[in-house]
């Protein structure tokens, strides 16, 4: 009796044993629901979610069906896999809850049907590929409440955004971020990341905007914009937003800001404006790159054509109106979006006004170290050590408006308008106070003061028509653009230098300038270019270009001596000249396009002629060319599956001397520097090659990049210095380099993983470059290497309301080498550490930080050099959104100098220190208003 009562109770428990282990299980069906099909023998794969190892796989029957048991409670990752058809990945969890998960019918498609090689549900942790397109989900990456896109772009991998709102992805620069597909106040990208919020994204796009006219015929033209689009959600597309800010602080700081924002089905409204001396402008980091600067020059293209371009190369000081932390700045900036779409989506309108003006006073100290060569390679030569100092008042105001107008004439016929226009002004004041001593003995002292004012007005229009036939891949496009600019300045230039003996220290001699300078360019340019695709198989096809353009340009400027106290009315002849330019190009180009498979590959080459005259008006000389230029260009790209893929291209220009260059008047803007071109320069060759290689794991979050540049140069325009070695006055000339060939490469990675056992992201990457350049320095070639090696290690960890932060640290090696001086390298190794944090404390009170520790080693010239930039703050919340929020912060904590910087540029090594915004504390008032449309979100498409 005993026996059988043990023998009912041991199968008892081996049954209940059995249960429990097979109680959690799985079931489904693999299907193409579009094709009608039933695929059998699908691959089907449960990894633990934790660390991606195997826990069980099988084959599903004939007729697609699967079932797992025997599975452990937990949190798993189904993988489904078949041939032809884009893996399937869904995250699951088996409890006593569920312990049973029924996937249903799982539709499969074809790779051939989506431009997605992953199809992913349930892990919003994980990001998508579609074609060259990286896309996140906005809802893996928590942020805190009224956080703006710039906090989420923070979280994403291979994406960084610096302190002054710079993005770079993959170790290239963003240059354009748009929203739902369209600009958002112009060419200004922080307008958006620092304007939206990022509880109102869906989704962030990464990838490479082709021009106009590549997006359009399909076949890449080489012409890339690394661009952000921002996806918000359908319930947040209906409703207001916005936020009022104001603080006050010490030493008589301030800031004040408005943003308002209304959207409404397809239309967007917004505005802002800002008030603001701490350092906060509006404008973007590169943003007067589109403003328009000031001072004339005219440039001959990569295609041949002339332009006008501006910088202060050959004019007076002048101010872009762009603030890079240097100075105490004083800044108010005000700006209008629209954008809209009609009601058949047939018209679509885009418009920005933007008006500001900002003013920065500072000073300016540069320590600098001369090498002159010997006559022999193996001599020491002749050291110089300079010293200056430049107090300077900058002021600049601008209005600028851009309209973008598209028309679809019909379902493969669409027009698009594009009109913009700047209006600028600009007051320049600086003082410039230095000294050049050889051998401890004074060899000059100067003093340099610069006043100057000026406008510039630059108008642009364009016209593209695009249009697709009946023929798959047969398009026709035209582009159409007119080009005004017109830029006046007027200044003077008051100069005093001291040359003192070599033996005795007196005073030698005084050189003094007193002049009047005027600048007036004018450029109208009309360009043109007419594209033709045609298939010429399934995989190959032809586009046929050809485009003209017509410039008419003209620079007048003078210098004027005094004939009495104040009355500039003699003319200097030296330093004047008047030219006037008249050009005509005719370019005809053709690329060959090949995509089967993995492979998408493109070559082509362009032939252009340009004639033109340049007339000196004064001298009544005119100069004519003719020359043809080509430009061969090859671009081809690998996709071995659509998370990793390798891009390689190549393109070889002309780069024509400037107006600068081959004009033979001196500059005498610096007289101690004094600039001579040479009208017998010939154009430059340049040849450069990128190599892009991506790749990404999606069930481990591993990402890789590596990108790489490569430039060399033929026949190199370099300059040729003569120094005199008892004054220390340079004059330099343009001459063609022969025999040697300059190059430079860089090459950028970026590697990250998530540590999944403690939840931390771990980031590698690092940039290493090479430059090689020449130069003539008194007769000999100087040979300037420089080596840049900069590796940095980052670690990120978040937890929600409890604590968020982010540290990346690393060393710096740079290296240079001169070859007219190799005893005088300088050499110099370097760290720097970057962290921010927030850690949350209840009562809805937080506390913020943020560190940047630069460190620069000491060489066989400057003494080493490190900066210490501490912020922080304790913010506290009210209301159950957060909305309203108050902040006592300081800023620069440490109270030392924001800006220094080195720089090594052929025989020269300068550190510089400018003033900056130091030490204060910030009270700050914040509100952000939000109202949004109830029941507007659209309903859930099916995958």
């Amino acid at each position: 009796m005993k026996l059988k009562l043990l023998l009912i109770l041991s199968v008892c428990l081996l049954t209940t044993a059995v249960f429990a282990q097979s109680k959690y299980a799985i079931k489904g069906a693999a299907t193409d629901t579009e094709n009608m099909i039933k695929l059998g023998f699908t691959t089907v794969t449960v990894v633990n979610a934790k660390d991606s190892v195997l826990v069980n796989f099988t084959l599903a029957s004939d007729n697609g069906s699967f079932a797992i048991n025997n599975l452990p409670a937990g949190k798993f990752i189904l993988m489904v896999t078949y041939p032809e058809y884009a893996d399937y990945v869904e995250q699951f969890t088996l409890d006593a809850e569920h312990p049973l998960h029924d996937f249903g019918n799982i539709n499969l498609r074809l790779k051939s049907k989506i431009l997605q090689d992953v199809i992913i549900k349930g892990d919003p942790r994980a990001l998508k590929i579609k074609g060259d397109t990286t896309e996140f989900n906005a809802a893996a990456y928590v942020t805190q409440p009224n956080a703006r896109v710039e906090d989420l772009l923070k979280q994403l991998p291979g994406i960084q955004v610096d302190k002054d709102g710079k993005i770079t992805a993959n170790g290239e620069a963003v240059n354009k971020v748009l929203v739902d597909g369209e600009e958002f106040f112009g060419d200004d990208p922080t307008l958006v990341t620092k304007n939206i919020r990022a509880d109102m994204v869906d989704k962030v796009q990464l990838y490479d905007k082709k021009s106009d006219q590549a997006a359009f015929t399909g076949i890449d033209d080489g012409q890339r914009t690394k661009t952000i689009n921002i996806k918000l959600k359908e319930d947040k597309k209906n409703g207001a937003f916005g936020k009022l800010a104001g603080s006050v602080g010490t030493d008589n700081y301030y800031e004040s800001q408005l943003q308002f924002n209304r959207f409404w089905g397809k239309s967007k409204f917004s505005l802002y404006g800002i008030l603001a001396n701490d350092g906060k402008t509006g404008l973007s980091f590169d943003d007067s790159n589109k403003l328009g600067a000031s001072g004339g020059n005219v440039v001959v293209g990569d295609d041949g054509s002339i332009s006008i371009y501006f910088n202060n190369t050959d004019d007076l000081d002048t101010y872009d109106g762009n603030y890079s932390g240097k100075g105490l700045p004083m800044a108010r900036a005000g700006g209008v979006h629209y954008d809209g779409k009609s009601a058949d989506d047939k018209q679509t309108i885009n418009f920005n006004y933007k008006i500001g003006s900002i003013e920065v006073k500072g000073v300016t100290t540069n320590t600098s170290e001369q090498k002159v060569p010997g006559f022999t390679p193996q001599s020491p030569g002749t050291v110089f050590d300079n010293n200056s100092s430049q107090t300077f008042d900058n002021y600049s105001f601008r209005h600028k408006a851009d309209l973008a107008w598209t028309i679809k004439l019909d379902t493969s016929t669409t027009l698009k308008l594009t009109t913009d226009g700047t209006v600028k002004k600009f007051n320049v004041d600086n003082t410039t106070i230095g000294q050049s001593v050889k051998n401890d003995t004074l060899v000059n002292n100067s003093n340099r003061h610069v006043t100057n004012s000026g406008t510039n007005d630059i108008f642009n229009v364009s016209a593209l028509f695009t249009k697709k036939f009946k023929k798959p891949r047969r398009t026709f496009s035209w582009n159409i653009s007119q080009n005004v600019t017109h830029n006046e300045t007027d200044g003077f230039l008051i100069s005093t230098i001291n040359y003192f003996h070599r033996g005795t220290g007196a005073l030698d001699s005084v050189q003094n300038t007193n002049q009047h300078k005027t600048v007036n360019t004018t450029s109208t340019a009309l360009n043109s270019n007419i594209t033709y695709t045609e298939p010429l198989s399934k995989p190959l096809s032809l586009s046929l270009n050809y485009g003209f353009a017509i410039n008419d340009s003209h620079s007048d400027k003078k210098s004027f001596n005094q004939s009495a106290p104040g009355v500039y009315n003699v003319i200097d002849t030296t330093y004047t000249n008047s030219y006037r330019f008249n050009q005509l190009t005719d370019q005809l180009g053709a690329t060959l396009n090949f995509k089967k498979g993995i492979a998408n590959f493109n070559a082509g080459l362009k032939a252009s002629d340009v004639s033109f005259s340049q007339t000196n008006e004064l001298k009544g000389t005119v100069l004519t060319r003719n020359f043809i230029n080509w430009l061969p260009a090859i671009n081809g790209s690998l996709r071995f599956s659509q998370q990793k893929s390798l891009n390689i291209s190549y393109s070889g220009s002309t780069a024509q001397p400037t107006i600068d260059q081959i004009q033979p008047v001196p500059t005498n803007n610096d007289p101690l520097n004094i600039v001579v071109g040479n009208p017998n320069l010939k154009p430059a060759f340049n040849n450069r090659f990128q190599l892009f290689f991506n790749s990404y794991k999606v069930l481990t979050g591993t990402s890789l990049f590596v990108g790489a540049f490569g430039t060399f140069t033929s026949n190199q325009i370099v300059n040729n210095t003569t120094l005199d070695t008892l004054t220390d006055k340079t004059t330099t000339r343009y001459v063609n380099l022969t025999g040697h060939t300059p190059a430079n490469f860089n090459v950028y990675f970026n590697f990250g993983r998530k540590i999944k056992p403690i939840d931390v992201q771990v980031g590698f990457n690092g940039n290493i470059s090479d430059n090689v350049s020449y130069s003539y320095i008194n007769g000999l070639i100087n040979q300037s290497i420089s080596t840049s090696y900069q590796p940095e290690l980052s670690i990120s960890k978040y937890e929600e309301k409890k604590y968020d932060f982010n540290v990346s640290a690393g060393p710096t090696f740079n290296i240079n080498r001169f070859s007219v001086t190799p005893q005088n390298n300088n050499n110099a190794p370097g760290f720097n550490v970057r962290y921010n944090f927030e850690l949350y404390l209840p009562a809805k009170f937080f506390i913020s930080s943020d560190m940047r520790y630069t460190y620069l080693g000491a060489t066989q010239t400057l003494a080493a050099s490190y900066l210490t930039i501490l912020n922080g703050s304790i913010n506290k919340t009210f209301f159950k959104q957060d909305n309203l929020k108050l902040s006592l912060a300081v800023n620069n904590l440490l109270n030392q100098n924001t800006n220094f910087s080195r720089n090594v540029n052929y025989n020269t090594i300068t550190q510089s220190t400018t003033t900056g915004i130091l030490r204060y504390f910030m009270f700050t008032v914040s509100w952000d208003f939000t109202k949004f449309a109830t029941g507007a979100a659209a309903p859930a498409t099916k995958q």
